[in-house]
């Protein structure tokens, strides 16, 4: 046997242990059906950033991971729904072909790639009527899981899709869903993330044409307050203590560091 011999399982083992690991560092995201059609929810410190995104008309995006990686599927499966829906027809741009073609794409560059993408993916469609409504949870190694009424993925998903499951349920309002959401994100005895470090979107098959729409500042916050527990607003920092007569405040400095895309949102 050839010194630094790997057999093909232990690679695989090995490529799928380091993809769970990075995958796992990031926020957890929640996906969920409502009466009116899908929500995301998804912790998010980042205000240029987004987990959450709008593919194509019906079609809605959600990610957990490398930025960089998942920013890099989110373009392609754009481009894949504009030239589809340009050279046939709109009808023809399906939350199902989105789906396989990122697993054929994850499941290509897991096999033969020496790293694996970082990363794993909600692809969610929403119908005319709840029946219609598709949600699809992509992982690393291009597996495809169909799911009904709820997806968890990130951080404790596991943690998350149990608490998911104990307070789901059928034809929720929207408020009612966000409470379901933010209760499930949040470790019990644990404070929710504040409104400003949330981000929310809908599939609302209510509207014309495009049904992505965000939830951000009043909106959010109204729909918020009719949740029984809503999140507290931002902390805004403490006021500095006056100054002497005389005396020059010491300078600050930028708050955090400058995201690069290289850590798991």
């Amino acid at each position: 046997m050839p010194f630094g011999y790997a057999s093909p399982e232990q690679i695989m083992r090995d490529k799928a242990d380091y993809a769970r690991k990075g995958i796992a560092r990031g926020r957890s995201v929640v996906t969920l059906q409502y009466v009116d059609g899908i929500l995301f929810v998804a912790p998010n410190p980042s205000r240029a950033l987004h987990k959450i995104s709008e593919i194509y008309d019906r079609i809605g995006f959600a990610a957990v991971g490398r930025y960089n990686e998942f920013e890099e599927l989110r373009l392609g499966g754009i481009r894949y729904a504009d030239v589809n829906g340009y050279t046939y027809d709109r009808s023809d741009v399906t939350g199902r072909g989105l789906a396989n073609l990122y697993a054929s794409n994850l499941g290509r560059i897991f096999t033969e790639s020496i790293k694996s993408l970082e990363v794993e993916v909600v692809v969610a469609e929403v119908g005319d009527t709840k029946e219609g409504d598709a949600i699809y949870r992509l992982t690393f190694d291009g597996s495809v899981f169909d799911e009904h009424g709820f997806a968890a993925m990130g951080g404790q998903a596991e943690a998350v899709a149990t608490r998911l499951k104990e307070r789901y349920r059928e034809s929720m309002s929207l408020a009612d869903a966000l409470e379901v959401a933010l209760t499930a994100l949040t470790e019990p005895g644990g404070e929710r993330p504040p409104v400003g470090q949330l981000e929310v979107a809908v599939l609302d098959r209510n509207r014309e044409h495009r049904k992505f729409l965000r939830l951000t500042g009043a909106r959010l916050e109204r729909l918020l307050a009719q949740t029984s527990n809503p999140p507290s607003a931002s902390a805004a920092p403490p006021a500095a203590p006056p100054q002497a007569s005389g005396e020059t405040p010491p300078p600050t400095g930028p708050d955090g560091d400058v995201d690069d895309g290289s850590s798991p949102l």
